[in-house]
């Protein structure tokens, strides 16, 4: 009689097969996790940017609001109008977690209005809702992850804390 060495095929399988159930259940659960992250991100990126632009209009009071890239600047960066390195590089080109990001100013001399947005950059996978602000610095939530259009129709939807 001959002594097995190492494991059968068949307990093996076994092995493979209750592997594959527990990723089949964890791996929603962490795309659902990182989703609620991506969100809450990008929900402070949008409260950075309302800070950044309202700190913009305080310091140049001439020009007014200003767009996401003359918010930001690229590392080491050196404050004047188009640069004013109030909001971190990564943010200023556009993209953070999972989100793309749009920050614009109404035009005029100076500006006296701005529409900041977040929406995902892949719907249902990178996130599920999208994020608007203008210069009350409310929050506001699309369910759906349409970005608003314009600043009266983020100013229709519901604040995010309601």
């Amino acid at each position: 009689m001959r002594k097995q060495k190492g494991f059968s095929l068949i307990e093996l399988l076994i092995v493979v097969a209750i592997i594959l159930i527990i990723a089949a259940i964890a791996i929603p659960n962490l795309l659902r996790a990182r989703m609620a992250a991506n969100e809450s991100s990008a929900v402070a990126s949008v409260r950075t940017i309302n800070t950044g632009e309202v700190t913009y209009n305080s310091t140049y009071p001439t020009v007014g609001f200003a767009g996401l890239t003359a918010l930001g600047g690229v590392a080491p960066c050196t404050p004047a109008i188009a640069t004013a390195c109030l909001i971190d590089s990564v943010l200023a080109a556009g993209t953070k977690s999972g989100y793309l990001f749009t920050a614009a100013a109404v035009a005029g001399t100076p500006s006296v209005s701005y529409v900041a947005a977040g929406k995902p950059v892949t719907l249902n996978q990178t996130g599920i809702r999208s994020f608007c602000s203008f210069e009350d610095a409310v929050v506001r939530v699309q369910p759906t992850g349409v970005v608003p259009a314009s600043r009266a129709a983020c100013q229709a939807l519901l604040p995010l804390n309601q």
